[in-house]
């Protein structure tokens, strides 16, 4: 039976139809989700049953530990920034091209103005875009041009950020091993993105409708499910939402495993971090870098959390990879390549939905790995996308892949040294975030300051905003 799902056309949505992330929290006995609150390469398509690829070292049982210097894999996954909406202006060889030191990176709207490249005027965002749905990510695109963002998002697109607005980012990005060539996995929104890091697919979501969240689940299933067939612990640590959640029914079936990020503090404190672990920021209350959040109140959790894993006893053995679930509608120069198609499940696509398929990646996003084992300074330009995890989970405890992407995916080791000393066993001392745990934020959310302006769009380019779930809190309706 055909899945059914709320349109995810650039279409507006009646107010009285969109839900927030509150909302989800306060009517989450609608989808049985109450108790637990409280408390694109190409590939050839297989069957999505089918396994895709046998385990690592086929000769040994799986679940046999093949990375034994790696004990605890942190997954601190924030939201919805391009690589150069970022990291543009950190250096020519992996963002803007500069002219006089100021990027020559540019779009041009419906009326052919030309919109280039700017320093947002403030750390908080627009309230009303950009969008990374389907439909604007693949007006974006353009084929591979990527000159399609003012016409899928508005001016606000061409925005970007500096190290003196996002201090910590920066020297994060100059410390660790940088991944200046990952995408996102797929040209859409953060459900679908974060399916395929939990999954290897999105199974046939393209959006962050309600009904992404009750669509039928991976049919190879999950990394959690292959984690907990060997004992190998873990937890998703979430500020207000759990993003496993997106995985429903799995997620309700193992909600001990759903804790908050008070225990990931002590976990860290005491060395007792599980063997693989999601941290969530604060979806709900401003702190996940989504607009229109003041950036800097991600940036100080995400500081926090991964200050908290380098300053625990457990950091001596630990990986975490800091990133994003997709580009938010932002900018960046580099057209995402085709990539392995995951199995044989189309979009889930409606009239006027842009064809497409998930044999392409989504526009590249800010990632870096932080170990003791990194590698320092280092650039890694290796083609990955959010399924890069998954094989490096699969690699370590020599799991079969759960479809041909993470199959095909490479495995963060280039970003690793275990053949010398530990670069960074004892902790580098990196700069502080741009808000200091004691000072309130300064903008307010929503007024980005003053943006270049176009005339509206042409309604066959772009139409109204979208009415989403889990990704938006109050009248945000752009995610």
């Amino acid at each position: 039976m055909k899945r059914v799902r709320p349109s995810s056309r650039l279409v507006s949505a009646p107010r009285s139809l969109t839900l927030s992330r509150r909302d989800l929290l306060r009517d989450a006995s609608l989808l049985g989700l109450g108790a637990l609150v409280s408390s694109c390469g190409d590939g050839e398509p297989a069957s999505p049953t089918a396994a895709p690829a046998a385990r690592p070292a086929p000769s040994v049982p799986e679940g046999t530990d093949l990375l034994e210097a790696i004990k605890h894999i942190v997954v601190l996954m924030m939201e919805n920034h391009s690589f150069d909406s970022y990291f543009g202006m950190l250096d020519p060889s992996v963002g803007f091209e500069l002219d006089g030191g100021m990027p020559t990176a540019s779009n041009t709207d419906v009326s052919g103005n030309v919109i280039r490249a700017f320093h947002m005027p403030s750390p908080c965002q627009s309230n009303s875009g950009p969008s990374q749905a389907w439909n604007p990510s693949h007006v974006a695109f353009a084929g591979g041009k990527n000159d399609g963002f003012v016409l899928g998002s508005g001016p606000v697109a061409m925005g970007y950020w500096t190290g003196d607005d996002i201090p910590f980012y920066y020297g994060l990005a100059r410390t660790f091993p940088l991944a200046s060539r990952w995408f996102s996995s797929t040209l859409c929104q953060t459900y679908p993105n974060r399916r395929f890091l939990m999954a290897g697919t999105a199974a046939g979501i393209i959006s962050t409708d309600a009904a992404a969240l009750t669509a039928p689940a991976p049919p190879n299933g999950n990394i959690f499910e292959r984690l907990d067939a060997h004992k190998i612990t873990w937890r998703n640590y979430h500020s207000d939402l759990p993003s496993a959640l997106i995985l429903s029914e799995y997620a309700l079936k193992h909600t001990a495993n759903l804790v908050s990020m008070a225990q990931f503090y002590m976990d860290a404190a005491s060395g007792s971090l599980p063997s693989f672990c999601i941290v969530d920021p604060a979806f709900n209350d401003g702190g996940s870098e989504e607009n229109p959040d003041d950036i800097r109140i991600g940036e100080q959790f995400a500081s926090q959390v991964i200050n908290a894993v380098m300053s625990g006893p457990g950091w001596k053995d630990t990986l975490l990879v800091w990133l994003y679930d997709e580009h938010g509608g932002y900018y960046d120069h580099v057209p995402p390549p085709s990539a392995v198609a995951p199995d044989d499940i189309a979009p889930d696509l409606e009239p006027g939905d842009t064809p497409g398929g998930y044999d392409r990646y989504g526009f590249r996003v800010p990632a870096v790995v932080i170990s003791p084992y990194a590698k320092r300074g280092y650039v890694s330009t290796v083609v990955r996308d959010h399924t890069a995890i998954l094989k490096l989970v699969e690699r370590k405890w020599n799991l079969a892949a759960l479809t041909h992407r993470d199959a095909a995916a490479d495995d963060l080791l280039d970003c690793l040294d275990f053949d010398s000393p530990p670069a960074f066993l004892d902790p580098p001392k990196l700069p502080a975030p741009a808000l200091a745990a004691k000072d309130p934020p300064s903008c307010t959310p929503g007024d980005a300051g003053t943006l270049p302006s176009r005339k509206p769009p042409r309604p066959s380019s772009v139409g109204g905003p979208l009415a989403e779930l889990w990704a938006q809190r109050g009248p945000r309706s752009t995610r």
